[in-house]
Parts: structure tokens; C-alpha cells; sequence
């Protein structure tokens, strides 16, 4: 219990990383055709626009790691109040977010971009308090 309390801040950072991006990934996995359609669609008209399909695989199993490795940061962080793999996991959903916003500023989507910044924010504040 007191790992639970003295470490509250960082396990509710990692939960937030697992609805998002282990959510983010199962939605990619099981909707592969509407998400790389959409994307398509989306990227039209710019650099990305051939590489759609590979960089929805990409980021799908990124997004996917960065999630299990919050569990197992969590798994970690109660047992032995270890939080490496919960930093790496803070660590990978901040490079993820950074290709996402890389993306949606290439699509010329600033309000996609903008939205990120909110996800951005949390997952640096974990890198922070836990390196």
C-alpha cells in the first residue's frame, strides 16, 4: 500500500499512457482499413502521402509497446518501487507523440497538432518525475 500512495502521481501517469496509446493501438489493429483510409485521405498532397500503411504500422506497434510497458512499469513501480521501465514507457509515448506531431503538422493539421500538446504535457511530466 505504500508504494501505492507514495507513487500515486506516477501510476496515475502510466494508466493515462495505457488508455491511450494501448487503446490507440487495439483501434489501429482492429480497424486497420478505416484508419490507413482516413489517413490517406489526410496526408493527399504531401510527402507522407505513399508511406500511409507503413507508418500506421509503425506507430501501431509503438503505441502498443509504450502500453505494455506501462503495465509492466506499474507491475514494477508496486513491487520493488522501481520505476525504469515506467520511464522508458513516459520516454516512448513522448517520441510517439513527437511522429504524430510531425504528422499532423506535414497534413497542415494544426488543430491535430495542437491537441497532442495536452498528451505531450502529462507524458514529459512522467519523464520528469521519474528520471
Amino acid at each position: 500500500m505504500e508504494n501505492i500512495t507514495s507513487n500515486l502521481t506516477e501510476l496515475l501517469i502510466l494508466i493515462f499512457i495505457i488508455i491511450t496509446f494501448l487503446q490507440s493501438g487495439i483501434d489501429k489493429a482492429s480497424d486497420w482499413g478505416g484508419n490507413t483510409g482516413w489517413l490517406k485521405d489526410h496526408f493527399s498532397g504531401t510527402i507522407l502521402a505513399g508511406m500511409v500503411p507503413l507508418m500506421v504500422g509503425i506507430i501501431l506497434i509503438i503505441e502498443v509497446i509504450t502500453g505494455l510497458l506501462a503495465v509492466a512499469g506499474i507491475w514494477k513501480i508496486l513491487a520493488s518501487n522501481d520505476p525504469t521501465l515506467a520511464l522508458y514507457s513516459c520516454v516512448l509515448a513522448c517520441i510517439t507523440l513527437l511522429m504524430l506531431l510531425f504528422g499532423q503538422r506535414i497534413a497542415k493539421d494544426y488543430a491535430g497538432a495542437f491537441t497532442l500538446t495536452g498528451y505531450f504535457i502529462v507524458c514529459m511530466f512522467g519523464v520528469y518525475i521519474m528520471s
